[in-house]
């Protein structure tokens, strides 16, 4: 008997925080890249409630967007956070 497992639907995690330390924050960018978001470089993530963080949407391909936290970046802004000078009033 040869049978294959049909898929089941398809993959909506388009972007997951798959960790959180004391440093940062990493992120699954649609299953394909991982990317690091230090603290030091962006400060609303540091003190926020977790659930908050996990909280994150793709509303497109370069956009990422925590709704909890009204953050919004580009995911150019974190592979060269030295090209984005981010200003907050975070202390």
């Amino acid at each position: 008997m040869n049978k294959k497992s049909a898929s089941l639907g398809i993959d909506i995690s388009q972007v997951e925080v798959t960790n959180i330390s004391p440093h940062g924050l990493w992120l699954l960018l649609q299953n394909e890249e991982e990317l690091f978001l230090p603290f030091c470089e962006f400060p609303w993530f540091r003190d926020a409630n977790i659930s908050k963080i996990f909280n994150v949407e793709l509303p497109s391909p370069n956009h990422l967007y925590w709704p909890d936290l009204d953050v919004d970046l580009s995911v150019e802004s974190i592979h060269n956070p030295e090209r984005f000078p981010l200003f907050s009033q975070i202390g």
